[in-house]
């Protein structure tokens, strides 16, 4: 939160890498990351595509992005964190899927007995939206490059994830019987 540096995840090598510093006059309105051990692959596009009426949209190929609302600060992002999905933002950027989970860190004074998106103050989705429509624009282009295209509660975010987590499965099934098979040969 507050930082205008964007990380990902590098998938070659699993670490946090830089992927660039924002380009204008914006900085995270909450904590941002990723859930460990999803993909937004096709059934998350799938799953956007039925939600929305829409044909042809694919997941972004990224992990599933989580928003964690706290009143705790961190001074680093490298750390694995409990949260309680509320809601999500079901954003589109061109033809990908890349929603954006909102949650709540488990047992935050503040935040942590929210239990849908609708127990946050509009003007924090209104944040939320505008910080992620807004994100990616370049200072002088007025070329919007995504879309929220909507809102929606816990059962929904939950529904979202379960779909990153099939999306998983399927493209890292290989992958974790390696990393099995390395641990049981040690």
């Amino acid at each position: 939160m507050g930082s205008k540096n964007k990380y990902e995840l590098d998938k070659e090598s699993g670490l946090m890498r830089l992927d660039r510093v924002l380009y204008s006059a914006v900085y995270y309105p909450a904590n941002y990351g990723f859930i460990p051990q999803t993909y937004c692959g096709e059934q998350v596009g799938a799953y956007c595509a039925e939600r929305t009426g829409r044909t042809g949209i694919m997941g972004d190929g990224d992990p599933m992005d989580i928003c964690v609302l706290t009143e705790k600060s961190f001074s680093h992002g490298d750390m694995i964190l409990r949260a309680i999905p509320i809601g999500g933002l079901r954003m589109i950027d061109g033809n990908e899927a890349d929603d954006k989970i909102i949650a709540v860190m488990e047992g935050d004074a503040l935040f942590g007995s929210w239990k849908e998106i609708a127990d946050s103050p509009p003007g924090l989705v209104d944040r939320l939206r505008h910080y992620f429509l807004t994100y990616k624009q370049v200072p002088g282009s007025d070329a919007a490059r995504v879309e929220i295209a909507a809102v929606y509660g816990r059962a929904e975010a939950y529904e979202a994830i379960r779909s990153s987590r099939v999306d998983y499965e399927a493209h890292f099934a290989a992958l974790k019987a390696r990393i099995a098979a390395s641990v049981r040969d040690s």
